[in-house]
């Protein structure tokens, strides 16, 4: 995987296109739905009376604050975003993008992988991250 992204600078952030826009998503859904809901229900809270006390109001800055972290995340992680098109590689050597199908050797269990980007990492969809050690240990 290195030599294949070796051409990719480090400080980017290699992902398929579908990892892309379900980070393109999320950031939509917090920036139109979530901060939205978070400053309403600050405002909400405020309406309660004395915020020293007032755990509503400190829950929901609490979400806001995790909202804006996510947020300034997601724009970051985007912004250093180097999709890469996983039709366009070529060869049966295993590098990010591959889908690889591994057999349990005791029950003869068969499952497929396809190696991607750490933020589109998610093994119950069949998702694994090139730095995870199943992808290192693959890759050789």
């Amino acid at each position: 995987v290195l030599h294949e992204l070796e051409s990719i600078n480090m400080d980017r952030v290699p992902m398929t296109a579908d990892g892309y826009a379900r980070l393109e998503a999320e950031l939509k859904r917090l920036k139109s739905v979530e901060r939205p809901d978070a400053i309403r229900a600050i405002s909400a809270a405020r309406e309660h009376g004395d915020l020293a006390e007032n755990a509503e109001y400190h829950a929901a800055r609490e979400r806001q604050s995790f909202i804006e972290g996510r947020v300034r995340e997601l724009q970051d992680k985007l912004g250093r975003a180097e999709v890469i098109d996983v039709g366009k590689l070529s060869g049966k050597a295993i590098k990010f993008g591959a889908t690889v199908t591994l057999a349990d050797e005791e029950t003869d269990e068969k499952r497929t992988y396809q190696l991607v980007g750490a933020d589109e990492a998610d093994v119950t969809d069949g998702r694994i991250s090139i730095t995870s050690p199943v992808a290192r240990a693959l890759i050789g």
